[in-house]
């Protein structure tokens, strides 16, 4: 997913000489190809990630369309003051590529799990969070970036994950339907899709209509699409792979208090617990360990429906 969203940015860049990169203590040969043929719009920096969004920012300021890449917990954690003042208050056209969303790096520990990007920067106007669910749909998302007006949060999976999405254009803002149904609705964004899915086809046989709602956008919320496949159905479940406080969980439970449903709704989140990780392994595996999976998806569902 990384690959396809850098190999995009540098096609892009091939084209419209706005386009700027900044990466902060990338992999040596990231992007060799952009350096070596565009090196004047191309900054491999250290490790001081609050100093990138200050460039990024004055280069933006410019005329400039920059994209920036670290991992996700250094750019929401470590940058959020420069991302809030230089960015977001000023509209600033940043796009912030972010490795490593949800508990991708497991391996390491707490200290790079983004559990909570989403909710840090949910709550900053001006910005736009994307979360797309595998490589084909970040190849269609990452074009719809240069002429968004205003900072964007790209939250990147690990890679190599199943190609689940439809194969429709993207919208920024926009959520996709992916199943109908009339019972339940799964809403889901990122690489859950996957799981969301399976977990639908499993109720779908034992009889519960199951609908999908995908949201690769995350902010600003598709609330007239939410609405749209929420309205018929009895119990909605949200699954993703981040802290159940503030994230995408947390905007479907806002809209629901809000609207005045002619069926009553019974809701429930998925997600991690208001904790830190508390074991090393691998992201199959923490996401296992915090019941994130199609089989709680089910499980969930049904006890919500009986």
């Amino acid at each position: 997913m990384r690959k396809t969203c850098l190999d995009v940015v540098y096609e892009l860049a091939k084209k419209d000489p706005r386009i700027f990169f900044i990466g902060s203590d990338l992999g040596v040969g990231t992007l060799k190809q952009f350096k070596a043929e565009m090196p004047g719009r191309f900054l491999m920096e250290g490790v001081s990630e609050a100093n990138v969004v200050g460039m990024a920012a004055g280069l933006a300021l410019e005329g400039k369309i920059v994209y920036v890449n670290t991992i996700a917990t250094f750019l929401t954690r470590r940058c959020f003051e420069q991302v809030a003042l230089d960015l977001c208050l000023h509209k600033a056209n940043v796009r912030l590529i972010a490795n490593g969303g949800g508990v991708v790096y497991a391996p390491l520990g707490p200290t790079h799990e983004a559990i909570e990007d989403v909710a840090i920067f949910r709550a900053l106007p001006r910005m736009t969070i994307i979360a797309v669910a595998d490589a084909e749909e970040m190849r269609r998302m990452v074009p719809e970036t240069v002429e968004h007006a205003g900072p964007i949060y790209i939250r990147l999976g690990k890679g190599g994950d199943p190609v689940v999405s439809k194969n429709v254009p993207f919208r920024i803002g926009k959520a996709i339907p992916m199943k109908e149904g009339s019972d339940a609705l799964i809403v889901t964004t990122g690489i859950m899709l996957k799981a969301a899915l399976d977990a639908a086809a499993a109720l779908d046989t034992a009889g519960i209509k199951t609908a999908v709602l995908h949201m690769p956008t995350i902010k600003p919320f598709d609330q007239e699409t939410f609405l749209a496949l929420a309205e018929p159905v009895r119990s909605i479940v949200v699954a993703e792979e981040h802290s159940i406080i503030g994230g995408l969980g947390s905007a479907v439970a806002e809209i629901i208090a809000e609207t005045d449903f002619k069926t009553p709704k019974r809701f429930r989140r998925i997600g991690i617990p208001d904790v830190f990780p508390d074991q090393y392994g691998s992201q199959a595996s923490l996401l296992k360990r915090y019941d994130i999976t199609a089989e709680n998806i089910v499980a969930v569902t049904r006890t919500l429906l009986k």
